[in-house]
């Protein structure tokens, strides 16, 4: 999606970045594990497919999708960008017909990062994004049956189970966002701050700066 393309989110222990060429390798390499394919009932593709899966994601506009980076490695220079790399997070816009309908999706990639609150500290940024950003009020999330940690994460941000496919083995949780819900997710959004990214990263990290491109 193009609204994001230059889009930083920073929180208070990960970094939201637009998923760029360089991430990509990194997210091919996440995607030959098995255990990540069966949980996000995904297939493996090639590397030139994820190129190309890539730079379909960055002009469709669906789908709003970050790179997540561990802030603390990130605000070091002398580590690779693809190197704090944690995981991703997507909105997609699934319904033509209701623009205020997002359907989000979190993965923690690494294993060393999960179990560190990451992931709901992600959902809450995306949603405050979403809200504020792509005027989306209803969120929907499809979690398979044996991903119970996902479910929790869910469940504790007053996702409801709506419905459950047993041809896919997976639930469909949704959230409403009412006036009630605004007011919970307002402090969160004290806790994120919405930069320029490649000004940012250029003032980390100069000898890497991203440039515009032509």
């Amino acid at each position: 999606m193009r609204i994001n393309e230059n889009t930083l989110l920073e929180g208070r222990r990960v970094v939201l970045v637009p998923y760029e060429r360089e991430h990509v390798p990194r997210y091919h390499q996440w995607m030959t594990c098995p255990e990540l394919q069966k949980l996000t009932a995904s297939q493996p593709l090639t590397l030139e497919q994820e190129y190309e899966m890539q730079r379909r994601w960055r002009e469709d506009d669906d789908k709003c999708t970050f790179i997540i980076l561990d802030k603390k490695r990130w605000a070091d220079p002398r580590v690779a960008e693809e190197d704090c790399m944690v995981g991703d997070v997507n909105l997609f816009l699934t319904d033509s017909e209701d623009p205020s309908l997002g359907e989000i999706e979190i993965m923690i990639a690494e294993p060393k990062d999960r179990g560190r609150g990451i992931g709901k500290e992600v959902a809450r940024m995306m949603m405050c994004y979403g809200i504020t950003r792509l005027g989306i009020h209803k969120f929907e999330a499809k979690i398979g049956k044996e991903n119970q940690v996902s479910l929790a994460l869910f469940q504790k941000l007053h996702f409801q189970e709506v419905s459950y496919s047993e041809a896919f083995q997976e639930s469909t949780l949704e959230l409403r966002i009412d006036e009630e819900h605004e007011k919970r997710l307002a402090g969160d959004r004290s806790l994120m701050e919405e930069k320029n990214y490649r000004e940012t990263k250029a003032a980390i990290r100069p000898e890497t700066a991203v440039h515009p491109r032509i």
